[in-house]
């Protein structure tokens, strides 16, 4: 299931949509038994993803890929499509409140050790006792056929309508798109560094900042020697691939 109007941006079908529209297919989704994925990206997903085959069929087979930044937010405006940031941070509350209303389950897969439990924690005190299906932070190697397997039994057992993943782009896309058919809860959604700025272990650049497009300048500052590549390679290549490819409203 693929969701609303996309604008291609370097060949990734990026979503027009909003928090509530998000709110809107999950419902959908868990009222009528289908499965699907959301996709949360921003620049360095998507010039990973076109530059690669199969990360580019995850995306543009997703249920919705969000733009996470205001780049893609400038270039879908461009294409002159109503585009709108919807970053995973502020999904994450956004949609738990709701899930708090419907009494969806949320399960929460990603993390270093301890950052899941924080962050459900502190979500919990923001939001309210959202119902909490369960959480696991795995190992950062690849995981055995048989410790895999465990790890779709504990999930499904919990009943979970939502499986938040955070691992980190480009891995968290590439376990959504493995494990959507074998997981049964509704929607799988990939937030990445979410979890560690719910969890109150990275701090969030400032609003004016997000507005500006200038968040990654902040996230830098806090992490020059993780990020440095990413920003000063990234951030080019974007600008100069939009230049020579216009991004553009995808056919329905």
């Amino acid at each position: 299931m693929t969701a609303g109007t996309r604008v291609d941006i370097l060949g990734v079908h990026v979503s027009v949509t909003s928090q509530e529209e998000v709110a809107q297919v999950a419902a959908a989704l868990i009222a009528s038994g289908e499965r699907g994925y959301v996709c949360v990206s921003d620049v360095n997903a998507v010039l990973n993803a076109s530059r690669s085959p199969d990360l580019l069929e995850i995306h543009n087979s997703s249920t919705l890929t969000l733009p996470d930044g205001m780049p893609l937010v400038w270039s879908g405006r461009r294409a002159g499509a109503p585009m709108q940031r919807v970053c995973g941070p502020d999904l994450l509350p956004s949609l738990l409140a709701v899930a708090l209303e419907q009494g969806w389950r949320s399960y929460f897969y990603g993390g270093a050790d301890g950052v899941a439990v924080e962050m459900v924690e502190r979500l919990t005190r923001l939001i309210g006792p959202f119902p909490t299906a369960g959480v696991m932070s795995p190992p950062y190697r690849t995981l055995s056929a048989q410790e895999d397997e465990e790890v779709v039994r504990t999930i499904n057992e919990s009943r979970a309508d939502i499986v938040w993943v955070g691992l980190g782009a480009p891995k968290q896309e590439r376990w959504m798109a493995e494990h959507r058919s074998r997981l049964d809860a509704a929607l799988l959604v990939g937030v990445g560094a979410a979890f560690d700025m719910h969890a109150g272990r990275v701090a969030r650049a400032p609003g004016w900042m997000q507005r500006a497009g200038l968040e990654w300048s902040y996230r830098l500052l806090q992490e020059p020697r993780r990020l440095w590549r990413r920003y000063v390679f990234g951030i080019p290549a974007f600008l100069l691939g939009v230049a020579r490819r216009r991004p553009r409203i995808v056919p329905g």
